[in-house]
């Protein structure tokens, strides 16, 4: 079959062909593919490690050591300064930013 010249109808590409033409020649046969062999050994056998393999190990671990103390009442002091320090810093840079989105704005209405 050719290739329709001019233009071409929407629908002419689903039409049903003319009858009376040439029938397409039927698909070549499907030849069945081999059947898998299932003759495969496995893997080789592997042989055991020696009877010393495992490093030595020590029966009795020495006792933990003790930690050092610690000053509560320092450490609660440190954290209310460090977070004294992260709120100021929070502040400026959220007044910074309000500045900028003001002047920006201002900038575009005007």
């Amino acid at each position: 079959m050719s290739s329709p010249t001019g233009v071409p109808d929407d629908d002419a590409y689903w039409q049903r062909p003319d009858p009376s033409s040439a029938q397409p020649a039927p698909p070549p046969a499907v030849t069945p593919r081999p059947a898998p062999r299932d003759d495969y050994p496995g893997p080789p056998r592997a042989d055991p490690p020696p009877a010393s393999w495992r490093p030595p190990t020590i029966a009795q671990p020495p006792p933990p050591r003790s930690l050092p103390g610690q000053d509560m009442d320092a450490l609660d002091d440190a954290e209310g300064s460090a977070r004294t320090v992260t709120y100021g810093v929070g502040l400026v840079a959220g007044a910074i930013a309000v500045i900028l989105m003001c002047l920006l704005c201002a900038r575009a209405m005007f």
